[in-house]
């Protein structure tokens, strides 16, 4: 008897959705992995062998590189998201905006693949963006409170987060495992250099628009 709209499906279309979700979650646990040890620019065939699975089922999953990376880190861009709602919860905002910063970049540090990640944009991927977005608001907040203890100096920007995402990462990626502390020093400096004990006049942040293309272009 040939299925009529509506009906259900029957065993075999039962089996080939569960093969297709089994894959997908071995393609995902893999992809964390060999990113996280080798970086963005890992190569898919390891992903897949990794997986167990072929290339071509791979493809079949994620039919970009993009989608495969997205995919991949939208568990840790909300924990990423949600790191900025536990420090607005501290009473002392200069505080919490420290250990913001130092855990973001420990984030970095732990997982070469989301080192990068953080400094580029998915315009496709719309709940890892909402994630980014949620992120950021929150950023704004606890940027208006630690300005307002006058611990924070008065002319950061938010933008200098992003620098100092992109800096991290420039250092993680060079000192690898050689030296895989040194992230540490780059963030003390940097904290202390965002303290109003420094007041000496800086040059102007970039703009929204300018370090948008630049995180654009790093997945070039």
């Amino acid at each position: 008897m040939t299925p009529t709209a509506g009906s259900s499906s029957g065993p075999c279309d039962r089996v080939l959705r569960t093969d297709a979700a089994r894959n997908k979650e071995k393609i995902l646990h893999a992809a964390r992995e060999v990113f996280a040890e080798h970086g963005l620019d890992a190569p898919m065939t390891e992903v897949a062998r990794r997986a167990g699975v072929g290339i071509a089922t791979l493809y079949r999953r994620f039919a970009a590189r993009e989608d495969l990376i997205a995919a991949t880190f939208a568990d840790k861009m909300t924990v990423y998201a949600d790191a900025i709602d536990q420090a607005l919860t501290d009473p002392d905002p200069w505080r919490g905006f420290c250990a913001y910063i130092e855990r973001v970049c420990a984030m970095q540090a732990a997982d070469h693949g989301f080192t990068r990640v953080l400094t580029m944009t998915f315009p496709t991927a719309k709940s890892l963006e909402a994630e980014r977005a949620r992120a950021y608001r929150g950023f704004i907040e606890l940027i208006s409170r630690a300005k307002g203890t006058g611990r924070l100096r008065p002319d950061f920007s938010d933008k200098d987060l992003v620098i100092l995402l992109m800096a991290n990462a420039g250092v993680i990626s060079a000192t690898g495992d050689v030296a895989p502390d040194t992230w540490r020093r780059l963030v003390g400096y940097m904290l202390q250099a965002f303290s109003s004990a420094n007041s000496e006049s800086l040059p102007p942040a970039p703009g929204g628009h300018d370090l948008f293309r630049a995180m654009v272009h790093a997945q070039a």
